[in-house]
C-alpha cells in the first residue's frame, strides 16, 4: 500500500492505494469510500480483493484529510468534487466504485455532477431521507438525537442514534414516546467530554441525509448504478431509505450479506460477513449478481 496526498482547493486529501497503477489485468480501479468514516474502515474488505487495485480515502474534514477552507459542514457536493478531483489524479481513467452509508449519498452525487468517473456504483445503504414516506417524522427523529447529544454528550448522543437507526418501520408515535435510551445500554460512556464536533451527531452532516437525487441525470448517466441493502438490516432507517432511492430509480435493491457495516472485520468494534460481502460485491461487479 502506497499513501498519498493531493492537495485541491479546501483540503489535503489523503488516500491510499492497494496495488499496482495502472492496473493489472485491464479491470477499472475500485474506489471504496464512505462518509464520514475514513479509509480504515475498508481494510478488511480491499484484502479480499487481493486481484484488484483498490484506492481508499479520507473524506475531507475526516482522518488525515485536513482541510483548510474554513468549514465544517460536509455536502455531498463538495466531496463528490473532491472524488471527482481523485479519480483524475489517479489518471486511470473511469472507476468501479464501492459506496457506504454518507460515502454512497456522495457518490450519487458524483454521477450527476461527473457521469463519465465511475462504470459501476455499488452504493450501499444511503441515508437519504427526502425518499422516505415518513421524511418530516424522520427529520424529527434525526433532530432529536442531535438534542441529545447538545444536551448530554457524545455517548448519550450515539445511544439516541442508535435507538433512531435501529428502529424498525416508520418514525410513529411510539417511537417518539420512547425515553432517551442509557448510554450503558450500548456500551458507551454516561460522561461528557464537552466537545459537540461530532459529524455523525452533530448538524454538520445534515446535508447529506437532506441529499435529493436527481433521478433524470442517474438515469441517463453511463454509469451502472446498483443501490445495496443488508439483509439483516430488515426494516431499519437505512434500509428503508436504500428500498425508496432504488424505487426511485426504477429498480429493486439489491440484497447483500448481513447489514449497514457487514462488510467490516472489526474495525471500529464493529463486525459483519466481510468474506461472504465481499464475494457479493464481486459478483455485481462483474454483473452477475
Amino acid at each position: 500500500m502506497s499513501t498519498h496526498t493531493l492537495q485541491i482547493p479546501g483540503v489535503d486529501l489523503v488516500y491510499d492505494v492497494h496495488g499496482p497503477l495502472p492496473t493489472a489485468g485491464g479491470r477499472p480501479v475500485l474506489v471504496m469510500i464512505g462518509q464520514p468514516m475514513d479509509a480504515t474502515g475498508f481494510g478488511t474488505l480491499a484484502s479480499h480483493f487481493p486481484e484488484r487495485t483498490v484506492v481508499t480515502y479520507d473524506p475531507r474534514g475526516v482522518g488525515r484529510s485536513t482541510r483548510n477552507d474554513g468549514r465544517v459542514d460536509s455536502t455531498p457536493e463538495t466531496q463528490a468534487g473532491d472524488l471527482h478531483a481523485l479519480i483524475e489524479a489517479l489518471g486511470a481513467g473511469p472507476v468501479e466504485m464501492f459506496a457506504s452509508s454518507g460515502g454512497a449519498v456522495t457518490a450519487l452525487a458524483l454521477v450527476t455532477a461527473h457521469p463519465g468517473d465511475v462504470t459501476t456504483l455499488v452504493a450501499h445503504e444511503p441515508p437519504i431521507i427526502p425518499v422516505l414516506p415518513d421524511a418530516p417524522a424522520a427529520e424529527r427523529a434525526r433532530a432529536g438525537f442531535k438534542e441529545v447529544y447538545e444536551a448530554k454528550g457524545w455517548g448519550a448522543g450515539m445511544a439516541a442514534f442508535i435507538a433512531m437507526t435501529s428502529w424498525q418501520g416508520e418514525f410513529t408515535d411510539d417511537y417518539f414516546a420512547q425515553p432517551v435510551p442509557d448510554p450503558a445500554m450500548f456500551g458507551m460512556p454516561s460522561e461528557d467530554d464537552g466537545s459537540r464536533d461530532d459529524p455523525l451527531l452533530s448538524d454538520r452532516s445534515w446535508a447529506i441525509s437532506d441529499y435529493r437525487p436527481d433521478a433524470a441525470a442517474l438515469a441517463a448517466a453511463p454509469t451502472r448504478i446498483v443501490i445495496a441493502v443488508g439483509e439483516e438490516s430488515a426494516n431499519t432507517f437505512t434500509a428503508r431509505t436504500s428500498v425508496a432511492t432504488a424505487e426511485l430509480l426504477g429498480q429493486e435493491a439489491t440484497v447483500f450479506p448481513s447489514h449497514h457495516a457487514g462488510f467490516m472485520g472489526g474495525e471500529f468494534g464493529q463486525a459483519g460477513q466481510p468474506e461472504a460481502f465481499a464475494r457479493k460485491l464481486r459478483e455485481v461487479l462483474d454483473g452477475a449478481g
